[in-house]
């Protein structure tokens, strides 16, 4: 049993297999009012070091929608690691509330919480890994394009935490993940060397990564803490903006993903997000349907089996 959901690696394909399967039933279940409200008087504590749109709402709507309820910490409340330790702040949130979710910068962060924490810890976002916003990713391309196994999706831009967790959520779904970023930004030899050849690649070449791809994913090329790079940046990633000449490389039918905030005619074209919004919203929307079932999971019932 795996109390907590940090990094999608800890998991096998099965489990994760089953919670993708339970996510898709439970949102069929909500959408028809017959989702149990399974988690009254449980309470998710809820600590941001970095803005947020998507993981906050998605995480106080899912806890609300299982009768529950969520508090947000604000660093300047607990200031955690600074005025207080981690390990403290862990034990004091374990013995007050149901479950803990944090979004933070320092990975390191998520995973002293979980060593000291009697209850769960979710992984809202780390500077190293995204794992909720990569299986509402998976929920998204399955339920646009069926049957997973076998799909290719092609990533372009940053080999960041997004790129990341996508890499291990295709291998563990039968996918194959390619990285489409200029050199110098591709991830890490010790990341890379724990991926299957088979089912992971890196290119510096757009054109070459879209060839046969199912799904074109990108992603801001700045993310928060890395402002000061902003010019190189920009300057570097130029020609890897997902546009309509770039999609006309991708086979009929491919769908174009983005986990936002979006940043138009940079990493993507207004008109090709436009056509593609209904999928990037519905992708939006997942992680209410992914959390509230991971929720459900994790504190309802003790873990994932």
């Amino acid at each position: 049993m795996i109390k907590h959901f940090v990094n999608l690696a800890d998991f096998s394909a099965e489990q994760l297999r089953n919670l993708l399967t339970r996510a898709l039933a439970d949102k069929e279940l909500f959408r028809a009012g017959s989702l149990p409200a399974s988690l009254k008087r449980k309470t998710l504590a809820m600590i941001f070091d970095k803005p947020s749109l998507r993981t906050r709402v998605s995480f106080d709507t899912a806890m609300t929608h299982l009768g529950g309820r969520a508090i947000n910490l604000a660093p300047q409340e607990i200031g955690i690691g600074k005025r207080e330790a981690v390990r403290d702040v862990a034990r004091v949130l374990a013995r007050m509330c149901d479950g803990i979710m944090a979004r933070t910068f320092s990975h390191d962060l998520i995973e002293q919480l979980a060593r000291w924490s009697s209850v769960p810890v979710i992984n809202g976002l780390t500077d190293y890994s995204h794992p909720c916003q990569a299986m509402a990713d998976v929920m998204t391309i399955e339920e646009k394009l069926g049957e997973l196994a076998g799909r290719t999706l092609a990533f372009i831009g940053d080999g960041n935490n997004v790129a990341r967790s996508l890499a291990v959520a295709c291998e563990k779904f039968g996918m194959k993940f390619i990285l489409a970023t200029p050199s110098g930004y591709e991830l890490e030899d010790d990341f890379t060397s724990q991926m299957d050849p088979a089912s992971f690649s890196q290119t510096n070449d757009p054109a070459e990564a879209v060839h046969g791809a199912d799904v074109l994913y990108t992603d801001t090329w700045i993310s928060m803490g890395q402002e000061d790079e902003r010019k190189k940046r920009m300057s570097d990633f130029s020609g890897f903006t997902i546009s309509g000449e770039l999609l006309s490389g991708a086979p009929a039918g491919a769908i174009v993903l983005h986990c936002l905030p979006a940043y138009r005619d940079y990493e993507i074209t207004d008109e090709v997000f436009e056509a593609h919004a209904e999928t990037i919203f519905e992708q939006a929307e997942n992680r209410l349907h992914f959390q509230r079932t991971l929720l459900n999971v994790l504190i309802g019932e003790g873990g994932v089996a």
